[in-house]
């Protein structure tokens, strides 16, 4: 499928795990492609694997907002034009009870899972993402239920899946705002969640394993394509079918 053909998509916090499958499968899909994340050298590789002519990148900080205006005029400088915006970033430097976080730790996550969106959407439709653009932002099943030991990360992603469908709101008809909320996926963020005891958190999933990046690359490639043009402000559950787990 092309059905990225002369669309230009933006992805934050993309250099690895579910950010990096989004990109490679965009690309493949016909996409330019301008990509984000904080290490230069990972970016670099990115680049070079997927070819310079598709895919240009930025390293900065999600929630720096020098670096979200230098990676919108680039974009508009090198391909013209921003179609899709994809919200990828996200932080979880702290485990444990809600009760116990540390408050500059819960300001860094909302910065940077639920601010930053917002404002690199905002951003994004200043730079001309209008008519027919869509956005989908990575929110978590930890935003759809109480979480024990990512508490505050689940307050963030709930609150991302609120921001979600108001977006919808305000930017509708022209844009389309959508997210999905992964279980857990195998990527470094997610290790410390079933490392050691993967057997038994595989267990709660009715297919049999853990999500891997492409399990979510391709959802989110179908919610910012035209094949998904009259759904907006929904969160699309993947999950392996936990959800719907019996009880017992």
């Amino acid at each position: 499928m092309r059905r990225f053909e002369d669309r230009v998509a933006v992805v934050t916090g993309a250099s690895r795990g579910i950010g990096r499958a989004i990109v490679e499968r965009l690309v493949a899909e016909g996409a330019r492609v301008v990509v984000t994340a904080r290490k230069p050298e990972a970016l670099a590789e990115l680049a070079e694997r997927l070819g310079e002519d598709r895919v240009l990148t930025v390293a900065g900080k999600a929630d720096d907002p020098a670096h979200r205006a230098a990676t919108l005029e680039a974009t508009l400088e090198r391909f013209g034009r921003v179609d899709h915006l994809v919200n990828n970033a996200g932080v979880n430097p702290v485990y444990g009870p809600a009760l116990e976080i540390e408050p500059e730790a819960i300001r860094k996550i909302l910065e940077v899972n639920v601010v930053a969106a917002l404002e690199w959407t905002r951003d994004a439709v200043a730079a001309g993402l209008g008519e027919g653009g869509s956005v989908v932002s990575t929110a978590s099943v930890s935003g759809l239920a109480a979480s024990p030991g990512i508490a505050f990360y689940g307050v963030s992603k709930a609150a991302l899946v609120n921001l979600t469908q108001q977006l919808a709101v305000e930017l509708a008809p022209r844009v389309r705002v959508n997210a999905v909320a992964p279980a857990i996926v195998r990527t470094r963020l997610a290790r410390a969640l079933y490392e050691g005891r993967e057997d038994e958190v595989v267990g709660r999933y009715p297919l049999g394993r853990l999500g891997e990046p492409d399990d979510v690359a391709g959802p989110v490639a179908f919610l910012l394509s035209d094949d998904a043009a009259w759904i907006t402000g929904q969160t699309l559950t993947i999950d392996g079918g936990s959800s719907v787990r019996p009880i017992g």
